[in-house]
């Protein structure tokens, strides 16, 4: 009697252990445990740590609750202003609700993927190149807000969206390689005009000082030559007074507005020299020629 009360024991020993092994579960720390009795829901859902279910009767899912990053493929489009890029993006997500996530989807990381790259490929034809390429925080905020409308539904929220890479045919990097070249050649010589407008300026006010003060012209010519003669040069330097160019330039200018002078005394006004009328000869009655003055 004592043998099979000690065999029962043991019996029953290890049933409890079969059984305790077959119904412990553990649950980590950044988990969920959903539990399906008989294949429906229990409401309750189990956190981290150890946890007890029925052997064949409940059925545990465990569901991560990590922030997901999940690569979008590069999406190939066609821009407002009929442009062909290529554009990949980077998405991170997390379950919030991790019953909705196992019911009401059948794979929610392959329901945010899909969803993902057809709101990308709606976000390249609604935009514009320079959009896609400057104001990328805008684009990223709207493919957020694409992405994450249903996917709230499945328990699942968008944290972040950031497109990684926006890739341009050959042609268009050219294109823009010439425009960027002509933009910054047409600020540099904005600059070189507005330097010389200010040179010029202050070239103007130095000459209204130096007509002041005469001698400031000849200290700065002074220091030119001290300038000149610094170096080791054969430069020769002959100081020219501005002004003997000016007293000839003046000279000119009156000698080509005077009048030709007349050579010799005032000229006499000649009279106008008729020549004298030649005789008439008439015939004679008598057939003799006669001359008449």
């Amino acid at each position: 009697m004592v043998e099979e009360l000690v065999a029962a024991g043991v019996a029953l020993t290890s049933a409890g252990a079969v059984y305790a092994m077959a119904a412990a579960r553990v649950v980590k720390q950044y988990e969920r445990g959903v539990v399906f009795r008989l294949g429906k829901l229990r409401s309750q859902v189990r956190g981290p740590g150890f946890t007890m279910i029925i052997p064949g009767v409940d059925k545990l899912r465990k569901v991560n609750m990590q922030i997901v990053t999940m690569p979008v493929p590069a999406q190939e489009g066609i821009t407002r202003d009929n442009v062909t890029v290529r554009v990949d993006a980077v998405v991170y997500f997390k379950v919030t609700s991790p019953a909705e996530a196992v019911v009401r989807v059948e794979d929610y990381r392959f329901a945010v993927s899909q969803m993902a790259q057809t709101s990308l490929r709606s976000i390249i034809g609604k935009s514009e190149l320079d959009d896609l390429l400057s104001n990328r925080e805008k684009l990223n905020q709207g493919l957020e807000l694409m992405i994450d409308s249903p996917a709230v539904e499945w328990g699942v929220t968008i944290d972040r969206v950031e497109i990684k890479d926006v890739s341009l045919p050959e042609t268009m990097k050219r294109s823009m390689a010439r425009q960027a070249e002509a933009d910054r050649e047409r600020r540099a010589r904005v600059i070189n005009a507005d330097a010389e407008l200010q040179a010029s300026k202050k070239l103007a006010e130095a000459a209204k000082e130096m007509s002041e003060q005469p001698a400031a012209l000849q200290l700065r010519l002074l220091q030119t030559v001290v300038a000149v003669a610094a170096e080791k040069n054969s430069t020769l330097v002959l100081p020219f007074p501005v002004e003997l160019l000016r007293f000839l330039e003046k000279a000119q200018q009156g000698v080509a507005a005077a009048p030709p002078a007349s050579v010799g005394p005032a000229a006499q006004p000649v009279q106008e020299q008729r020549p004298s009328p030649q005789p008439r000869l008439d015939p004679d009655p008598e057939g003799s020629i006669s001359r008449q003055d």
